[in-house]
């Protein structure tokens, strides 16, 4: 094992439990909340933009001030907290079904909810990695991170597939919010130190400000900023469209969509696993854009899927889409940090998710409009356009740099 490799520390083990847990859970009740809207509740492509889109919403409403807020922080506290209020929150789901009483209207609400609870984890777990690998086991600790969520989506829509068939979707959603519990636990027993909070230096206001400067001014960010919002933006388009499309064009049950979701995640897995590698013989610049570009005109394959063999065309274009979003997000998320000063890191984290995500819940809304007015294959097509351009912004700021080394961390004065 790699002196650099994160595994031989126990606090990335516990991390990576927890994660493992957690992405499992995820994935499962992944499919089990939009086949529950779908199958259950019969909502139509509109209703499920509007479930998607509550889940999403809170990075644009709160996600600028709580990465200021983090800094003042110290992050694992934080983690916990979320993981175990998003525990609670989906419980609610099976207890609802149980009592009949189970609404588009409550799964909109707890899905708002556990996305306010989301921002704090999602920004303050991307800062509180660098105190548990060191920044020289970035890269190594964000593609170990990655593939352990590849597992889960290879694992978990064809576990939750069959799961629904079985048990019933709003049942099978009690298991993401037991993955959430036990990842709070893996987190508090967690021992390296944080780096203690930086004071407070001015208003709320001002320090948002600062954050989104930052971004702004350095040229890297700026550009990996727009390429996600794309990326995120296809993916919530394309979201509002997709198990429509696979239930009621495809005609596949919920088993069948398990299986396709899972086929297509086994390029993610090997996408992740082989990240380091293909940023060692490609460039960890270079990587970053070039993952898009070979991967995305492959993923116009998923809009002519017919049913039958012709599905196959869905899986190569979703396998194809996985594998390219994972090699992006190892490699962008690892160089994001090694520019990041540690004062700041929950800012620009912040900033960076609110700019990646604050597109996210128009574009469900987009989705589930062109699913409704033209169909959801329609939708599906409108995605994969935007994917296929997501890659330009990138590629004009890294043109021409081989490795992140090579980056300069700050383009303004």
């Amino acid at each position: 094992m790699s002196s650099r490799s994160p595994f031989h520390r126990r606090d990335f083990r516990l991390l990576l439990l927890g994660q493992t847990t957690t992405q499992l859970g995820t994935q499962v009740s992944g499919v089990a909340i939009p086949l529950l809207a779908v199958v259950t509740l019969d909502a139509s492509p509109l209703q499920l933009g509007l479930v998607t889109a509550s889940g999403t919403v809170a990075f644009a409403l709160i996600g600028l001030p709580a990465g200021a807020w983090i800094d003042r922080r110290r992050r694992r506290p934080l983690l916990v907290a979320a993981d175990a209020a998003r525990a609670a929150l989906l419980a609610t789901i099976p207890l609802a079904a149980f009592l009949g009483t189970l609404t588009i209207a409550q799964l909109m609400i707890v899905s708002l909810l556990a996305g306010v609870a989301r921002v704090f984890f999602d920004v303050g777990y991307q800062s509180y990695l660098p105190s548990v690998v060191g920044r020289a086991g970035l890269l190594h600790g964000n593609a170990a991170m990655e593939t352990v969520r590849a597992c889960g989506q290879v694992a978990g829509p064809g576990a939750g597939g069959w799961a629904v068939t079985v048990l019933g979707a709003a049942n099978v959603v009690l298991a993401q919010a037991v993955t959430f519990a036990v990842s709070a636990a893996s987190l508090l027993a967690i021992r390296a130190p944080e780096p203690p909070p930086r004071p407070r230096q001015g208003s709320l206001v001002a320090e948002v400000g600062e954050g989104l400067a930052f971004v702004a001014r350095t040229r890297v960010l700026r550009a990996t900023a727009i390429t996600s919002a794309a990326g995120n933006f296809s993916f919530a388009i394309a979201s509002a469209a997709s198990f429509v499309f696979m239930v009621r064009t495809l005609g596949l049950a919920p088993g069948a969509i398990g299986l396709v979701l899972a086929a297509g995640s086994l390029a993610a897995l090997a996408g992740a696993a082989l990240t380091p590698r293909l940023a060692r013989r490609v460039g960890s610049a270079r990587v970053i854009w070039l993952s898009l570009a070979v991967t995305g005109p492959v993923g116009l394959l998923g809009p002519l899927a017919q049913p039958g063999w012709a599905v196959a065309l869905l899986v190569a274009g979703t396998a194809a889409g996985e594998l390219g979003q994972i090699v992006y997000a190892v490699t962008n998320v690892s160089l994001r940090q090694r520019l990041c000063p540690e004062r700041m890191l929950g800012r620009v984290n912040a900033t960076m998710r609110f700019l990646m995500m604050g597109l996210f819940p128009l574009g469900a809304l987009l989705g589930g409009v062109i699913g409704e007015a033209a169909g959801p294959r329609q939708a599906l097509w409108a995605a994969a356009v935007v994917i296929l351009l997501s890659p330009l912004p990138v590629y004009a700021a890294l043109r021409g740099i081989r490795d992140a080394e090579d980056v300069a961390p700050w383009d303004g004065p």
